[in-house]
């Protein structure tokens, strides 16, 4: 290989084999739900703020969140999520489509999106799972419509419907100080892993 760069499933912890071929390591963060199949036990364990956000964006916003949307609808509010911070995508939308079709076709995957009466969409969550747990792999947002709750509500929707699908729920992890506090909001446990690299 030329590059190496790769993050490590939490349960692989021993990487001193790489350490000795000069590969490097850096500490990552995840959060996680280990157990889902209580859904009122993970709602006591969301905390007052997240619980708010989910009334407010059924309640006061009447949001439905609908899986029936697809991915081009989702890419636009993934797009829109990078234009507000003025970061470049991660991947291009050719790169989201080819994946979504694989994980369609292995059917693994569920779009949520929340979207008003008015027809605008609010928030999507992008989910893929096995059998042992859910994994939250994007999400994204209309910039003008932030103040609905409707991201809660979509990852609390995902976190519902994953109970039926598999045993826990993996936030996929990040290292930005107010998305890591979005997640630990929802109950969940940190957890480690490993970022693996060699050039």
């Amino acid at each position: 290989f030329d590059v190496y760069s790769q993050n490590w499933h939490y349960t692989i912890t021993n990487w001193l084999p790489f350490y000795w071929e000069g590969f490097k390591q850096t500490t990552r963060y995840t959060y996680r739900l280990p157990d889902i199949s209580d859904e009122s036990k993970i709602w006591d364990g969301l905390r007052e703020n997240i619980r708010t956000d989910i009334r407010k964006a059924e309640n006061r916003f009447n949001l439905e969140v609908r899986t029936d949307l697809g991915i081009t609808t989702f890419w636009k509010l993934f797009a829109k999520t990078y234009a507000r911070q003025g970061k470049p995508l991660p991947h291009t939308e050719e790169f989201i489509v080819n994946l979504d079709k694989k994980a369609s076709l292995a059917k693994s995957r569920k779009i949520f999106i929340a979207i008003d009466s008015k027809g605008q969409h609010h928030a999507g969550a992008y989910l893929v799972w096995d059998q042992n747990s859910a994994y939250y792999l994007m999400g994204g947002g209309d910039p003008t419509l932030r103040n609905s709750g409707a991201s809660s509500l979509c990852l609390w929707e995902a976190i519902r419907f994953a109970r039926r699908v598999t045993k826990s729920f993996d936030f996929e992890g990040s290292m930005i100080e107010s998305v890591e506090r979005f997640f630990r909001a929802f109950g969940a446990i940190q957890t480690q892993y490993s970022f693996v690299t060699k050039k």
